[in-house]
């Protein structure tokens, strides 16, 4: 199973990392790359498969080898991370709780050794790769608060109030099978993990091939915080080989990616009745309204469109601009993209990182190229540039963007947008609407009042009010996820946890039986049962 996300393969160059972190040593490589869970059991020797080396995006150098998985592997790490689950699963909530603020201030004490890992796999500017920190952080915080909330027994009216006492209890899944991407291996690899586990699970993660290493030492940092060694596992891999074996593994599925992958995903988890959350691509929309505030609305679409080099599901490809403000609005978006940085470097001077692959590069440029050769008109952008490193791509704006161009409906996962002028709110609402995906959407105006009527007309799973992406995405405590084609299930607030438990239902009878008594017969039982059931609606009991 892979994704469209996954690093495409690409033969190692000779070349030795000249983008590698100075303090990164061999043996700590060791120690992280030690976590990557093999068969104890010897079962499965002799299938073994050799390591994967990713490239570093800055310079295409080898990162490191990572051992990689086969199925017997994976069928282990289930079975290990079951048995952890058992005594888990009686740790009181408090403690689990303890164990992940643990982590939270080890991981912002420890941060920028993650920061040097994020950027040297993914290539990303640095201040993307804090805001992964950020969100981890809150997520830890917030659920280890807030998990007591979500999970707590709730008690519910019986079938005969007074006699029949109902409760409603959080029972963990068991083991949760986790299958992230390259884009935001700290978030998206380990703000899946924590409520998971907080809820009483074990969990196996797939590992994605290209950052490996963020997950790995992700893992020897919830060890120090005091995570049973069993508890949490990981594998990596070939995803059409190891991420397949997760999901025929785990008794819930929660998988980022693509939506093809995604399909195959959720076939799979159906067959065997389990579970299965699922964030997958989005081509999101922005409108500008009449009355926005111009600087502020460009502004806001350059952070949107291109943070992360717009490697990022909930990042904005198209933008709908009344016809009005739309010379004005556009002049200004040219002007602040122009202002962007490109680089690489550990430090944060960069605006804008690197594409992390040859393959997300082709992708990128296939859509522009198309676009161009149909007609459209390049703005600001449009080009690689080598002489920064082999993967960059400058943030690239479009407009007369067409139908029969790829990047008008095809997600482009890349820092390229697209304008379009439009002459009502209506218009721009039918056009955000277009396409089968619904993850994120923005929209700008000083009417905040109708913009929120707006928002209810959106085919999205978030809308953003003058913002672009970040507001809801940070908003942990409300859920985030897609409609249509962009997924199933939410991650965050309320949902984000509950989703890995089963509901149960303890029914406690007590007095007298529910149903007829032998002394009694059924026909007086049914017509007293009827007269009861006719003074309850009279009472307008629920």
């Amino acid at each position: 199973m892979s994704t469209e996300h996954d690093q495409a393969e690409t033969p190692v160059p000779s070349a030795q990392a000249g983008s590698r972190p100075a303090w990164v040593s061999d043996e700590q490589l060791g120690r992280w790359c030690a976590w990557v869970h093999r068969d104890r059991t010897g079962q499965g020797r002799g299938s073994t498969v050799g390591p994967t080396t990713a490239l570093a995006p800055w310079d295409l150098s080898p990162v490191a080898p990572v051992p990689a998985c086969t199925p017997q592997d994976v069928e282990s790490a289930a079975s290990v991370a079951r048995a952890a689950q058992r005594e888990w699963a009686r740790t009181p909530l408090a403690h689990r709780a303890e164990t992940v603020l643990a982590f939270h201030d080890l991981l912002l004490q420890r941060q920028d050794q993650v920061l040097d890992l994020i950027q040297w796999e993914t290539g990303k500017a640095r201040y993307h790769a804090w805001q992964e920190v950020a969100q981890v952080a809150t997520i830890a915080r917030h659920y280890a608060r807030r998990a007591p909330h979500y999970l707590a027994t709730r008690r519910v009216r019986g079938m005969i109030p007074g006699l029949t006492k109902v409760k409603e209890v959080r029972v963990p899944k068991g083991v949760v099978g986790i299958v992230s991407p390259w884009n935001y291996p700290l978030y998206l690899g380990v703000g899946d993990v924590l409520p998971a586990l907080l809820a009483g699970n074990a969990v196996v993660s797939k590992a994605d091939s290209q950052t490996a290493l963020t997950l790995l030492w992700t893992r020897a940092l919830l060890d120090e915080a005091g995570l049973p060694a069993d508890l949490w596992r990981i594998v990596a891999g070939d995803g059409g080989v190891v991420g397949t074996a997760v999901v025929d593994t785990a008794d819930f599925v929660c998988f980022t990616g693509s939506t093809a992958t995604g399909r195959t995903v959720a076939e799979r988890a159906a067959r065997r009745l389990v579970g299965a959350s699922l964030e997958l691509g989005g081509k999101n929309p922005l409108i500008v309204r009449e009355d926005a505030d111009i600087p502020a609305a460009a502004a806001g679409t350059v952070v949107a469109a291109f943070a992360n080099t717009g490697q990022m599901c909930i990042h904005i490809e198209r933008v709908y601009v009344h016809e009005k403000v739309y010379d004005a609005f556009r002049d200004e978006l040219v002007r602040a993209t122009r202002a962007l940085r490109l680089g690489r470097s550990y430090d944060y001077t960069a605006d804008l990182g690197s594409l992390v692959s040859p393959a997300q590069l082709a992708a990128v440029e296939a859509h522009v190229g198309d676009a161009v050769a149909k007609g459209a008109k390049v703005l600001t952008g449009g080009r690689a540039r080598p002489d920064i490193g082999p993967l960059f791509h400058e943030p690239t704006i479009l407009e007369g963007v067409t139908p029969e161009m790829d990047v008008c409906e095809r997600e482009t996962f890349g820092p390229v947008l697209s304008l379009y002028p439009c002459a009502t709110d209506e218009e721009a609402l039918r056009l955000a609407n277009q396409g089968s995906y619904g993850l994120s959407a923005s929209i700008w105006s000083k009417d905040t009042r109708a913009a929120a009527r707006m928002a209810g007309l959106v085919r999205s799973g978030s809308v953003n009010i003058n913002d672009g992406a970040a507001a809801a995405a940070g908003s942990i405590e409300a859920g985030m996820g897609g409609m249509g084609d962009s997924g199933l299930g939410r991650r965050h607030g309320a949902e984000g946890i509950r989703k890995y438990t089963e509901s149960q239902t303890v029914a406690v009878q007590r007095l007298m039986p529910l149903g007829p008594s032998p002394e009694q017969g059924a026909e007086s039982f049914v017509r007293r049962t009827n007269g009861r059931l006719s003074l309850l609606r009279r009472l307008r009991v629920r």
